[in-house]
């Protein structure tokens, strides 16, 4: 070998591995920043939405509208609720009623967690959390039910005796329980009730017992999105089919008020937080209508896409979410202007939901 020959290409192949090296240094912090800034910490207050399409959920920072994680949930997602301190959320795996599962996500390590099976309440469908513990319909069991986080266990279940159970609302002190029956086109009322039984005259009477009683309200056609006023006196809900929409008066048991509303294809109904006005989304036409509440006419119908679903709305009132399941987002809704100010992307978008870390 030509030893003359091999020095100058000996240098240049030391030189072009020291160069190798410390482009390789260099870059090392760069990619650690990088992994660092994808796995973002969740923030305070995080809006959750549903992904039918692609079977997960979406933890999304409310201001700046940015899609923090993804998390994958079960098969056929509809409703979701976190629980009080916000750092769990809570999956209705549905399948019309046939699948019998809750999705458990850790909102803080952003991760899933095992799932509960519900089974036999078959069908989970609405969700919500109050006293510590998450409430459900069970559309397949015809029925509603509890579970208890801290045990691990369902402590209390009811049926209602009703055609597809579907939405789920319920007192912060747990001691009343509303649920709409879309097929029957009822709401049931369920409270929990301290019962005396008579004794004879002059004799022993036997003990007080606790019992729960429902009372059937029958209301539009088709009804399944409802809300509660924040003041608690009235229950309103849309129907799908005859557009209409029926204000229960809670106290008095019985609709108290049908408001012609034209709403085709109803779905969710939710009152703003003043109690103002109620917010109804449609999925046939794909439009937001707007109401007061106190007079009951129309305000304005926004049209924010197509197949209008789920609604949120920020505490202050300011801004409405509504998952357009058939463009693939979820609509931002300026509740002032009561106009669209922008979209985030969520694939066949559902469900919606508050998370706030306590």
């Amino acid at each position: 070998m030509n030893k003359t020959a091999f020095a100058p290409n000996f240098k240049a192949m030391r030189f072009d591995m020291v160069k190798l090296l410390v482009v390789s240094i260099l870059w090392i912090p760069m990619v650690f920043i990088s992994n660092k800034c994808s796995a973002q910490a969740t923030p305070s207050r995080v809006l959750l939405a549903l992904s039918k399409s692609d079977h997960n959920l979406a933890i999304i920072n409310p201001v700046t509208l940015k899609v923090i994680a993804r998390i994958p949930v079960g098969s056929d997602p509809h409703e979701v609720i976190a629980s009080a301190d916000g750092k769990t959320a809570y999956v209705s795996i549905y399948g019309g009623g046939s699948l019998h599962e809750l999705s458990v996500i850790d909102l803080v390590a952003q991760k899933a967690l095992p799932a509960i099976d519900t089974k036999p309440l078959m069908g989970p469908h609405g969700l919500t959390f109050a006293g510590g513990k998450v409430w459900f319909s069970a559309e397949g069991a015809k029925a509603v039910g509890r579970y208890d986080p801290a045990t691990g266990k369902f402590d209390w279940a009811m049926g209602t005796g009703q055609d597809r159970t579907h939405m789920i609302y319920v007192t912060d002190d747990g001691k009343k329980v509303f649920t709409t029956n879309v097929s029957s086109a009822t709401v049931s009322i369920l409270e929990d009730s301290l019962l005396k039984p008579m004794g004879p005259p002059g004799g022993f009477a036997p003990p007080a017992r606790h019992d729960w009683v429902q009372t059937v309200v029958p209301v539009a056609k088709g009804s399944e999105g409802f809300d509660v006023s924040p003041n608690g006196r009235e229950l309103w809900t849309a129907g799908a089919e005859d557009g209409n929409i029926s204000i229960v008066d809670i106290a008095a048991k019985r609709v108290t008020a049908t408001i012609d509303a034209k709403v085709a294809g109803a779905n969710r109904l939710k009152f703003t937080p003043d109690g103002k006005r109620v917010l109804v989304t449609s999925l046939r036409t794909g439009d937001l209508f707007v109401f007061d509440a106190t007079s009951h006419q129309e305000i304005k119908r926004i049209n924010t896409g197509h197949r209008a679903a789920g609604i949120l709305v920020n505490d202050d009132g300011s801004r409405a979410f509504i998952g357009c399941t058939g463009d693939n987002y979820v609509a931002v809704i300026d509740l002032n202007k009561l106009e669209v100010t922008g979209h985030i992307d969520i694939r066949g978008a559902d469900g919606l939901a508050w998370a706030l870390m306590r």
